[in-house]
């Protein structure tokens, strides 16, 4: 199937008052579980590349890339791709060529003025060639080996007066708030703010982005994607559940060394979550 456009993707969703489930993927085994756990529910998905996995990958993007546009080609349903958190502007001009038809340009981490002001410069950059873009305001935290924020403390939130401004003056397609969410969360505790998710859903045009959702509950995540989340991102989640697969495994089978094994093990636990997410996003849960 050739490769969906991000933007199809979460137009579609927010259409029909549902979302997309958007996954981060580091390794092989982490895109394979993506795609063959929606193609077990049979749902569209998003592929996600972070900078920090770029990073992890010695700074190539093009090798997981050309994994995950191999996968999404050969995948049973539509599969986008998406260069997530992107702070380097190397990093985003390399998107368009390596198959990404969205990105999410990160400058959350500077005053309000200096954000806009890249924001508005990557947004004019990627709408010239053809790219659907996201950016953040508010504080969703626990990115690049900090500790998950506390996104209860003051000025954490989004503020929907702010956002508005925000997106009419930086051009972008969509926009990730902080509503009580935050990155790498290995608990399922986070508390939305649901009624600022409907402020700000009525304050914006744009599809909104929840961030940090591995550490949302089921009831949560449905009850966001309702308030106007159209697209769920999702990372800690497939760690956890192929690590906890690959310490089961080596526990359970302490000669083991054929790598093949245990990996099987955590690309069938991670795809089994994908499955449930999925359909929680998408509302489809029987």
């Amino acid at each position: 199937m050739p490769l969906a456009t991000t933007g199809d993707l979460i137009a579609r969703a927010a259409a029909e008052r549902s979302a997309v489930a958007a996954f981060n993927v580091i390794t092989l085994e982490h895109i394979e579980a993506v795609v063959a756990g929606a193609e077990s529910v049979r749902t569209p998905v998003v592929l996600q590349v972070s900078e920090n996995a770029v990073k992890y990958r010695r700074g190539r993007l093009l090798p997981l890339a050309r994994a995950a546009v191999a996968a999404a080609e050969g995948a049973a349903v539509p599969v986008a791709l998406h260069l997530d958190h992107v702070r380097s502007d190397g990093l985003l001009r390399q998107a368009p060529d390596a198959g990404f038809s969205s990105v999410m340009y990160d400058a959350s981490r500077l005053s309000y003025a200096e954000n806009l002001t890249a924001t508005r410069a990557a947004a004019d950059w990627a709408h010239a060639r053809g790219l659907w873009i996201e950016a953040e305001l508010g504080e969703v935290g626990g990115k690049n080996g900090e500790p998950p924020l506390d996104a209860h403390a003051p000025g954490a939130r989004t503020d929907p007066a702010e956002a508005r401004a925000f997106v009419a003056d930086s051009g972008v397609d969509a926009l990730a708030v902080a509503v009580g969410s935050s990155h790498a969360m290995t608990t399922r505790t986070a508390a939305l703010d649901h009624d600022l998710l409907k402020e700000l859903s009525g304050a914006l045009d744009v599809p909104l982005v929840l961030h940090g959702s591995s550490g949302v509950p089921d009831g949560e995540l449905a009850a966001a994607v309702v308030g106007g989340i159209s697209k769920v991102n999702v990372g800690t989640a497939l760690n956890l559940a192929m690590t906890g697969a690959i310490r089961q495994f080596l526990a359970a089978r302490p000669e083991a060394v054929d790598s093949r094994g245990y990996l099987t093990a955590g690309r069938e636990a991670m795809t089994r979550t994908v499955a449930t997410m999925v359909q929680v996003v998408a509302g489809t849960t029987s």
